[in-house]
Formats: C-alpha cells, sequence, structure tokens
C-alpha cells in the first residue's frame, strides 16, 4: 500500500535545501573538511546546534521532518517501526510483522535536529547511536540502510 502525501515534493524539496544549508554553515563554522571520518559528531548532543536548529522558522523544521518520514515510508513500506520525531512527525515504515494496537515492535525516536542530521549524513547512525542522541529499539530498528535519504 502505498502512503497517502501530505507534502508536495515542492514544498518537501525547499525545506530539504534550507536544512542543507544549514547543515553546510555549521560544517565550515566548525571547520570541519568535507571528507572528515568524524564528520558530524560536533553536531550529536550539542545545545548550541540545538538551539540554532530550533531557531530555524517552524515551518521549515515541520516540513523538512513530515516530507523527509514520508520519504522514509516510501522507500521502506512497511508497519513494524515507528519512526518518532517529536513533535513534527512520526511515521511507520519497513516490512514486517503488522502490529494493531498500541507501539509497534520496533520504535525509534530522536530529535528534529538529530533526524535532519541522519537524513542529510550531517551524522552517521553508528555515531548517533553511540552518542545517545536517539533511542532505537527492537530487531528492526537499525535503519542505517535506508540512511541518509539526500
Amino acid at each position: 500500500m502505498a502512503i497517502r502525501r501530505k507534502t508536495s515534493e515542492a514544498d518537501g524539496m525547499a525545506a530539504v535545501r534550507e536544512v542543507r544549508a544549514f547543515f553546510e554553515e555549521r560544517r565550515a563554522a566548525a571547520g570541519e573538511p568535507a571528507d572528515s571520518h568524524a564528520r558530524g559528531e560536533y553536531l550529536l548532543n550539542s545545545p548550541e546546534v540545538e538551539q540554532a536548529f530550533a531557531a530555524l522558522p517552524r515551518p521549515v523544521r515541520a516540513t523538512f521532518v513530515r516530507f523527509t518520514l514520508e520519504e522514509l515510508a516510501t522507500l521502506a513500506p512497511g508497519n513494524s517501526v515507528e519512526v518518532r520525531v517529536p513533535p513534527l512527525g512520526v511515521t511507520q515504515c519497513v516490512a514486517g510483522p503488522r502490529h494493531t494496537r498500541g507501539t509497534p515492535p520496533s520504535v525509534v525516536e530522536t530529535s528534529p535536529a538529530v533526524w535532519a542530521a541522519l537524513v542529510l549524513g550531517a551524522c552517521s547512525w553508528a555515531q548517533a547511536v553511540s552518542a545517545g542522541a536517539l533511542d532505537a529499539s527492537g530487531e528492526r530498528s537499525d535503519l542505517s540502510g535506508l540512511l541518509p535519504l539526500f
């Protein structure tokens, strides 16, 4: 079953460009080379980055999160993993056992800034997990093969 899109591709890609520019500015300000092996570690658990990301206009952040969650659900359709990016969005994805009530068997939850960094490849799944910047539980919760999306 195809997901029903709520965000237009034009609006979604405009938000992706704005958020990508945010991370490019952060990378340049941190003096991090584009091909760094430690790429993105300065983003994780950084109150300054979280505050700067929160300073982006809410419609940009919300459109980015919702559009990228829709993209993830399109790429990996299913209902066995719930991806939560409070307070901006949630989706279910990845094929597997279907649940009908309550919390699904696998859950991933993170902040909007960390989600954006993961989606755009500004940090890796392994870095986010090891930094404790996201919670992932359940056997299908490893989304490293699906990220980055852009």
